[in-house]
C-alpha cells in the first residue's frame, strides 16, 4: 500500500515538503548577514544577538517531541500545516518589532511553528515513500531547507535590506514565503490513503515511544545530531563575522558563507544516491566528520580568498553528514513510531545549536574573535566521528545480510 500510495502522487507531496523546507529556514539565515547591524540597533551583546538566531532553534528543541506525538495521532497534513500557520504568523509579526524585547517574542512564536512542522517532514518520508528510498527522500526535502538558507545569506544585504533599509522590512519580507507556503500546504497536501490513524487506541501512540526512549541507537543517533548541529550552527552563524574580522565586506561575507549552503543542492542529490548504490551509512557519518575536524582547524589561519574553497569543503560535508543522520529514524525505527523519534532526535540535537551559537557569541564578546570556537568545533567534530562508528550499519547491504542470516 505505501509504494502504490507513493507511485500515485508522491512528487506532489515531496514538492510541498521541499517548499515548506524553504519557508521554514529562510527566515531564520536571515538573521547572521545583518549580526551587526542588529548589534548596533537594538545595542545587544554578540551572545545576545546569536539568541535572536538560536530561539527558534531552541523553541524547536521544546516542541519537537510533543509535535511528533501530535503527528502520529492526528496525521502529517494537519500537525505540520498548523506548524506553517503558526511559522508564518511569527514570521511576518518580526516586522512589526520595535525594540528587542518584541523581536525576542515574535522570534519564539515563529520557533513553535519551526518546531511542530520540521519533525514531520522523516513523518511524511516514511508514509508515502518506500524504505529503502528515504534517504533521497530526505534529500528532496532537505534540497528547500538548503535553497531557503543560502538566498536568505547571500542576498540579506545585498538586495532585501536596500529596499527598505530597515531590518523590519528585511523580517516582513522573508514573512512571505511561508504564508504562501502555508496557504499551499493546506490546498495540495492530502492524508494518506487508507490511513486509520484517527481509529488507533490512544495506547498504541504511547507504547512505540515508550519503547524508542530504551533504544540505544536512537540515543547515538540523538547525540551525534546534537555535535552535528552544534558545529552547523556555530559556524552558518557566526562565518559572516569571521569573514568580515578577515576583511570582507558585509555584503561579500554573506556571500561567501552562503557558499556553505549552495554547494549543499547538488550534494542531497548526489550523496543519498551513493549511499543507496553503496549500500552504506556510516562512513557517510564518520568520514565527514573527521573532514569537518580538520576544516575548523584550518579556519584559524586561512585567509580571505581560500575561504570559497573553505566553504565549499564544509558545505559538502556538513550536508552529508545532515542528510545521512536525518534519515537514520526512518531506517531504524517502525513507521508508527517515526514521528516521535524523530522528534527525540531533533529535540536533543538541536539544543546542540542553540548552546554552539552561543558559546561563539560569548567567546567573540571576551576575546574579539572566534578562534577558540573553532578549535572547539574541532573537538566537536572528532566526538561525532568516534560515535558515528559506535552506530549500527542501516543501509541496504547490512539490511540483505540480516534477511539473509535469517
Amino acid at each position: 500500500m505505501q509504494q502504490e500510495g507513493s507511485s500515485r502522487i508522491p512528487w506532489t507531496i515531496l514538492g510541498n515538503a521541499c517548499l515548506l523546507g524553504f519557508a521554514m529556514f529562510a527566515p531564520l539565515f536571515c538573521v547572521p548577514p545583518m549580526e551587526h547591524i542588529l548589534k548596533e540597533e537594538l545595542l545587544l551583546t554578540h551572545a545576545q544577538t546569536s539568541l535572536l538566531f538560536t530561539a527558534p532553534i531552541l523553541m524547536l528543541a521544546a516542541v519537537a517531541i510533543p509535535a511528533g506525538l501530535i503527528t502520529d495521532r492526528i496525521g502529517i497534513r494537519k500537525a505540520a500545516g498548523i506548524g506553517a500557520i503558526i511559522i508564518a504568523v511569527g514570521t511576518i509579526l518580526r516586522g512589526t518589532a520595535t525594540n528587542s524585547s518584541s523581536l525576542l517574542a515574535f522570534t519564539f512564536i515563529y520557533g513553535v511553528g519551526l518546531g511542530w512542522s520540521f519533525p514531520n517532514l522523516p513523518k511524511l518520508v516514511s508514509t508515502w515513500i518506500p524504505r529503502q528510498k528515504a534517504g533521497m527522500a530526505t534529500g528532496i526535502f532537505t534540497l528547500g531547507m538548503l535553497i531557503g538558507s543560502s538566498l536568505a545569506l547571500a542576498i540579506t544585504m545585498p538586495v532585501v535590506f536596500p529596499i527598505t533599509n530597515t531590518i523590519q522590512g528585511v523580517f516582513f519580507i522573508w514573512g512571505i514565503p511561508p504564508a504562501i507556503a502555508a496557504i499551499l500546504w493546506w490546498i495540495l497536501v492530502k492524508d494518506f490513503p487508507g490511513n486509520r490513524i484517527h481509529d488507533e487506541p490512544l495506547t498504541r501512540a504511547i507504547t512505540p515511544f515508550r519503547q524508542i526512549l530504551r533504544d540505544k541507537n536512537l540515543w547515538l543517533v540523538s547525540i551525534f545530531l546534537l555535535l552535528h548541529m552544534f558545529f552547523f550552527y556555530t559556524w552558518t552563524g557566526w562565518a559572516p563575522t569571521l569573514m568580515r574580522l578577515k576583511g570582507a565586506t558585509p555584503d561579500l561575507a554573506g556571500l561567501i558563507t552562503s557558499i556553505t549552503l549552495w554547494v549543499g543542492i547538488p550534494t542531497v542529490l548526489l550523496m543519498p544516491r551513493l549511499s543507496y548504490k553503496l549500500g552504506l551509512r556510516k562512513p557517510f557519518l564518520w568520514a565527514t566528520s573527521i573532514t569537518l575536524a580538520l576544516a575548523a582547524w584550518g579556519a584559524v589561519h586561512i585567509s580571505l580568498p581560500m575561504s570559497w574553497l573553505l566553504m565549499t569543503l564544509i558545505g559538502v560535508a556538513s550536508i552529508t553528514r545532515y542528510v545521512t543522520v536525518l534519515a537514520l529514524p526512518v531506517e531504524m525505527i517502525p513507521k508508527e513510531a517515526v514521528g516521535a523519534a524523530s522528534g527525540l532526535a531533533l529535540s536533543i540535537g538541536y539544543i546542540g545549536g542553540v548552546i554552539g551559537a552561543l558559546i561563539g557569541g560569548r567567546i567573540l564578546d571576551l576575546t574579539g574573535n572566534l578562534d577558540q570556537s573553532l578549535l572547539v568545533l574541532t573537538g566537536a567534530s572528532i566526538a561525532a566521528a568516534g560515535i558515528a562508528l559506535r552506530l549500527p550499519e542501516t543501509g541496504p547491504k547490512a539490511r540483505a545480510r540480516s534477511y539473509n542470516s535469517s
